[in-house]
């Protein structure tokens, strides 16, 4: 994941916030963000159905086969839980938010079993040679 980092206090009072997710949600949310800003022509406001599926992408980018079990463990199970990890983030004012933006955005995007179940395309282990031992 990418090298964002927030102190101990932030995250603390990020976790009394909203207490059902693991400090890693919060970060992962801002590192999806930045992923999927970082695939724009321009940095602009997202909608949260994009970023709903920016997350779902990053995570099999990050996590292939497991993204969900790690999002699960951290708490995230459903898309609405991104919307309430976003707004915990706009409280703290980590993130902004337009007034037009709602954590009901995020309600119902896709369900993880849908999402996370399809074909996995594995990109391989960069630098590892097609050779075996044996062919040697």
């Amino acid at each position: 994941m990418h090298d964002l980092r927030l102190s101990l206090d932030l995250l603390a009072r990020l976790r009394a916030e909203e207490p059902r997710y693991d400090g890693r949600a919060y970060l992962f949310m801002l590192a999806a963000i930045e992923y999927l800003q970082s695939r724009l022509d321009a940095r602009r406001h997202v909608s949260g159905a994009e970023l709903a599926w920016a997350c779902r992408d990053f995570a099999v980018q990050q996590f292939g086969l497991l993204a969900p079990q790690v999002l699960g463990f951290w708490g995230i199970e459903r898309t609405d839980d991104y919307g309430r990890i976003v707004f915990v983030l706009v409280k703290s004012g980590l993130l902004s938010a337009l007034p037009s933006d709602r954590e009901e955005d995020f309600a119902g995007v896709y369900e993880f079993t849908d999402a996370f179940g399809g074909p996995y395309a594995w990109e391989g282990v960069i630098g590892l040679s097609a050779k075996t031992p044996l062919e040697d």
